[in-house]
């Protein structure tokens, strides 16, 4: 899986029947690679792979600045395979 790149998951609280609406606009985002609507305490899964912490951070701050977005949590990867 090393690719050079960080790789987090990013985790979204969205209001009430907001997911879609942020899923689509999640597809503009150039280092968003994957979402997911989940259900569980969070209402989507974001994996996001970037250059750098500043990236990872802006791209965070992009997501929580955007409308009907409640709260984030970010899981930071160490180590993965894919098959």
């Amino acid at each position: 899986m090393h690719t050079g790149k960080t790789v987090a998951f990013i985790m979204i609280n969205t209001e009430i029947g907001a997911e879609e609406e942020i899923l689509n606009k999640l597809r503009e985002f150039e280092n968003v690679n994957e979402a997911y609507i989940v259900y569980g305490i969070y209402d989507l899964v974001v994996k996001v792979e970037v250059e750098n912490q500043d990236e990872l951070r802006s791209v965070i701050m992009k997501i929580r600045k955007l409308e009907r977005v409640r709260s984030t949590l970010t899981i930071l990867t160490m180590e993965g395979f894919q098959k």
